[in-house]
């Protein structure tokens, strides 16, 4: 008998709206950051910025403050991985109700209101720390410091503050320094319009990724057919058979062969050939590492 599966319906349309907060466990940490930001930050000092009506109405301080105190208290720093999160992890959706700001908005945002962001991510910080947890995320609450370049200056921007808000300060302002340097390492890396993982214009809609792929496909059929055929051709002649022979064994070959499993095509580059050079000597030298580079040139493997 052949084996009974599971109802795997992609396409099947929901009966009725998803519900995020079905889908985010009670206990999760999610859910205690937002109650921090909405019933115990005072967020008056952002909402003061915001005094002109013109333009586009900006995001809710709420939603901003929301996913970059989580994000940065759980290793996410950079402002397009931030932004990426808000569609593919539960808790990054949940935290924007649905929202994806984009990482250009995250990164303004983190600039125009630095000071206020500081206080803010200290207040949590400490409030956490008053009630006895010792981390939150990655942040370690009890005293510990965390490695970074952030100056001193910086870091002792929050004065007033009692021994053990100094150590939260120092920790907060070095994840905003790194949060920073991230972003400009990124901005120079991909642009600063460009998230870094598009996909390529062409693969972009539905109807042209299946047109592409499916050129792909018969591209490799008919190079695997071609190859075929030349070899059965080749080894016929050698043999010594007629011409119907010949003609036979290469409609033969033309018909039983297929692509090898490991054939590949580049979608935006046909030209370009898998080159295998050796590893770099720290890793195991008798594995070969393929970099794409093109057939019709030499190059160095990317970096």
């Amino acid at each position: 008998m052949d084996k009974t599966f599971r109802a795997f319906v992609p396409e099947q349309d929901l009966l009725l709206p998803p519900s995020l907060d079905e889908w985010l466990p009670a206990g999760h940490m999610a859910r205690f950051i937002a109650e921090l930001v909405d019933e115990h930050l005072d967020l008056s000092r952002i909402r003061a910025g915001y005094t002109e009506e013109r333009g586009a109405p900006p995001y809710d301080p709420r939603l901003m403050v929301r996913i970059l105190l989580y994000g940065y208290t759980t290793g996410v720093r950079s402002s397009r991985k931030l932004e990426a999160a808000c569609v593919d992890v539960v808790a990054f959706r949940w935290l924007a109700a649905g929202t994806a700001p984009d990482h250009r908005s995250i990164a303004r945002f983190r600039k125009r209101h630095l000071s206020a962001l500081g206080h803010l991510f200290v207040q949590a910080l400490a409030l956490c720390q008053a009630a006895g947890m010792v981390r939150l995320g990655r942040v370690a609450l009890d005293g510990t410091k965390l490695r970074a370049n952030a100056s001193r200056r910086k870091a002792m921007s929050y004065a007033r503050m009692s021994e053990k808000e100094k150590i939260l300060a120092q920790e907060v302002s070095e994840l905003l320094a790194e949060a920073e340097a991230i972003d400009r390492a990124e901005d120079a890396k991909y642009g600063k319009n460009r998230r870094g993982d598009e996909l390529p214009e062409e693969l972009r809609r539905r109807e042209s990724r299946l047109a592409k792929i499916r050129e792909a496909k018969q591209t490799l059929e008919d190079e695997a057919r071609h190859r075929a055929q030349a070899a059965a051709k080749a080894t016929s002649r050698e043999q010594g058979e007629d011409e119907d022979d010949v003609a036979e064994r290469v409609a033969t070959a033309a018909e039983q062969t297929k692509p090898k499993p490991t054939a590949q095509r580049n979608f935006t580059d046909p030209e370009s050939k898998i080159m295998k050079t050796p590893t770099a000597p720290s890793t195991s030298a008798s594995t070969p590492r393929p970099w794409s580079t093109p057939s019709t040139r030499s190059s160095s493997p990317p970096t």
